[in-house]
């Protein structure tokens, strides 16, 4: 089955291109462009993460090695490392970061009806950061430790599908807490985090705003118990108490009470106390929330491991950002067409068959059916036998 495109060019076919003018026209991103315009440079980025390209030589080769296709595949002219070098490092990288956002807004609404095996109508969101480490004397703007820079890259993780609902990227040094300063949270929604989030103004702020945290209790918690609930402990529960906060100033930063759950893994028989301000839902499913949060320690693992985020092909804060952003928007495209193509595989093994058949010009839902071809030549009468008859 041939199409007549590329499944390159049938993958970008799924951004909305008129919303993306619109971002570079907010930014002005084009003016004064003759060659590689950020459609172009899009595309370009966008292909080095489908086909894992590392280096910006090694995008102008292999891009320049099938020449005659890259019209087609949406570019106008030959691709130089210089030009793209220039472009990752001047062109703002906001840009990148409103197209992620507008492909993520897209993306949860097509998994907003994804089961999360808890028996929750509400949206879940687990929050974490993972560090990228980077050489100081190349990247000395992201200062780290003594003699490492890094860059974190600070994640709201929505759990039905996976995907990112909001990314913040800055330097080594930024605590992880701060981002809770930078979110608006949503009425009814669950956050679930690790101890490094607890600072109980923040928290009552979140609070206030309607929102659910699910978070671990720090060894030193000073509180005291109001009362304490019944407990199954044949499922592992040892006590579910209500809380308050000992000390003046603790009391002030969180004035109300807290919940407070004890909980033992049945299999890995590791205790943990668990603090949430939901009053509400069984004591068995504050455990199982926050054990969820897994997915967001998942998803750091999987981008690390599948797209091109630990080598960058500038060393510059705007290249750097430009990278993340455009990895990013990436993950999020294969989501949505897996999504909107109805195709029960993995985005890893979505990934795997076009890092090796990008320029092949097959239907793109028939090409994303592993083991179709393989079928289809079976069943085909002119297909010669291995054996000769």
């Amino acid at each position: 089955m041939n199409t007549g495109k590329t499944l390159f060019a049938q993958v970008m076919e799924f951004i909305p291109w008129t919303s993306f003018t619109r971002i570079v026209q907010r930014y002005n991103a084009d003016s004064g462009v003759r060659r590689l315009n950020c459609a172009e440079q899009f595309r370009i980025m966008a292909f080095a993460q489908l086909t894992w390209r590392e280096s910006l030589r090694d995008i102008e080769v292999t891009l320049g090695a099938n020449y005659k296709k890259l019209y087609a595949m949406g570019f106008r002219h030959a691709v130089h490392k210089s030009t793209l070098a220039d472009a990752n490092e001047t062109r703002d990288w906001r840009v990148w970061a409103d197209l992620a956002a507008l492909l993520i807004k897209k993306a949860r609404k097509l998994y907003a009806s994804e089961d999360l095996g808890l028996e929750l109508n509400n949206t879940v969101y687990a929050l974490d950061a993972t560090t990228i480490d980077l050489c100081l004397s190349l990247f000395d703007w992201a200062p780290f430790r003594t003699a490492k820079a890094a860059v974190k890259l600070h994640t709201l993780l929505d759990l039905r599908g996976s995907i990112p609902a909001f990314i913040h990227i800055s330097d080594g040094k930024m605590h992880e807490v701060n981002v809770l300063d930078m979110l608006t949270f949503e009425p009814g929604a669950f956050y679930v985090m690790d101890r490094g989030y607890i600072d109980f103004r923040r928290l009552y702020k979140l609070h206030q705003s309607g929102a659910f945290f699910v978070t671990r209790a720090k060894s030193n918690l000073d509180a005291r118990r109001v009362y304490s609930q019944a407990v199954d402990k044949d499922v592992g529960l040892i006590y579910d108490q209500t809380i308050m906060l000992n000390g003046f100033y603790k009391a002030q930063e969180y004035p109300e009470h807290l919940r407070k759950v004890k909980y033992c893994d049945p299999q890995t028989k590791q205790v943990l106390i668990f603090l949430t301000n939901n009053t509400s839902l069984p004591a068995l499913t504050i455990a199982a929330l926050y054990k969820s949060r897994w997915q967001v320690e998942l998803f750091f693992k999987w981008i690390k491991q599948h797209l091109r985020i630990k080598k960058f092909l500038g060393n510059s804060e705007n290249a750097v950002k430009t990278q993340i952003w455009c990895a990013v928007s990436t993950y999020v495209l294969i989501a949505i067409i897996r999504k909107e193509l109805n195709i029960n595989t993995s985005l890893y093994t979505l990934l795997q068959i076009l890092s090796v058949s990008i320029f092949e010009k097959n239907d793109i839902s028939w090409a994303f059916q592993p083991g179709r071809q393989i079928e289809d030549n079976e069943d085909d009468p002119k297909q010669l036998s291995l054996l000769g008859f």
